[in-house]
């Protein structure tokens, strides 16, 4: 067996922080429990899910699930978000507008099986699975797909938090909302709530709204922003870990989106702040390869997340399970299999400081 870490803070000491990303405005409840519990089995060191009750909930029972099978207990995080952002957005459309000869693209392109089939009695958006990938966004012929935003209330942040009382927070941030960041900040230190990681998710996208033509950013302006989030995080009293968003919601397309967060981290990494590096956004299972052509591998980035290839590897077992009338935790036939594709994705990283 490989030797693991203690603790989640000494996975980001030795450079093999892994962290599961379930989606910040995924809200479907059977798959947040089964993926929490595999790859909190799996090894990772973080479960990163949406700021609900319900959601947090279901990643708990994962969690108790793998820890009855002998895992070690990863941190719980939470995300939020300092404004409009992808990650808190869900696609919407009327289906009762779509022509009954449309090929469906829509359905085609969605990872997570969130387009409803009207045969199944089901059309439209099944909201509680969308994560917001937008890829199904420009794939509709009519243009008839929408997004939607969902964010909470800055007056709903310090009590939901003060209920869910997680272990971390990420905050999504963009260039130029400083502003709306510290007020942020400042509504998680009302809550009380004492966070191990005060995470910060942000690319080089500029603030939604913030240029009518977005321009191009470079990394240096991108540092520059991450020093200003890191006085605000130093005054409030927390710890950051910067997860530096590369090719967001997109590590399931392929190989080469892998490249995505390495570059950006390597761009990133002399001009930012105190505080541990990980990848995000378009990593996958040749994330680590690329890192390791940089030279690289648990030095300047201290760990990665995954999300949407996460997923991807496990949903044909997700939907058996689901076809079977059970969840997949409790298909003894199935989910083994699960775990072993789940390894697979995590096992190199966490073999890293056996090197």
């Amino acid at each position: 067996m490989l030797a693991k870490p203690r603790s989640p803070d000494q996975a980001l000491a030795h450079g093999v922080w892994v962290k599961w990303i379930g989606g910040a405005s995924n809200q479907d409840l059977p798959a947040i429990q089964d993926l929490a519990g595999i790859y909190a089995l799996a090894g990772v060191h973080c479960l990163d899910v949406a700021a609900d009750p319900a959601v947090v909930a279901a990643a708990r029972r994962g969690i108790a699930w793998a820890a009855d099978h002998g895992a070690e207990r990863p941190w719980l995080m939470v995300s939020l978000s300092d404004g409009a952002d992808p990650h808190f957005r869900k696609a919407w459309f009327d289906p009762a507008h779509c022509p009954a000869e449309c090929p469906r693209p829509c359905e085609r392109v969605c990872p997570a099986q969130a387009i409803g089939v009207p045969a199944t009695g089901q059309a439209g958006v099944l909201t509680e699975r969308c994560y917001g990938c937008g890829r199904c966004l420009p794939s509709c012929p009519l243009g008839l797909i929408e997004e939607r935003d969902h964010q909470l209330t800055s007056a709903a942040v310090a009590p939901l938090l003060a209920a869910l009382r997680p272990d971390a927070v990420e905050l999504h941030t963009r260039l130029g909302r400083g502003e709306a960041f510290a007020q942020r900040v400042e509504q998680l230190r009302a809550s009380g709530v004492p966070l191990k990681r005060l995470a910060v998710s942000c690319g080089l996208e500029p603030a939604v709204g913030e240029r009518a033509t977005p321009l191009p950013v470079s990394p240096s302006e991108l540092a520059a922003e991450l020093w200003h989030r890191f006085a605000v995080l130093r005054a409030a009293g927390y710890r950051p870990l910067w997860q530096l968003d590369g090719r967001p919601m997109s590590g399931d397309v392929g190989a080469g989106t892998a490249h995505a967060a390495v570059n950006l981290a390597m761009a990133v990494a002399a001009q930012s702040p105190p505080g541990p590096l990980q990848l995000a956004g378009g990593t996958n299972a040749h994330s680590l390869a690329v890192l390791e052509r940089q030279g690289s591998k648990g030095t300047v980035v201290r760990g990665v997340a995954f999300g949407g290839v996460a997923r991807s590897l496990l949903q044909p077992l997700l939907q058996q399970a689901q076809e079977r009338g059970r969840t997949l935790l409790a298909d003894a036939s199935l989910w083994p299999q699960a775990l072993a594709l789940a390894e697979g994705l995590v096992r190199p990283w966490l073999a890293l400081e056996r090197r």
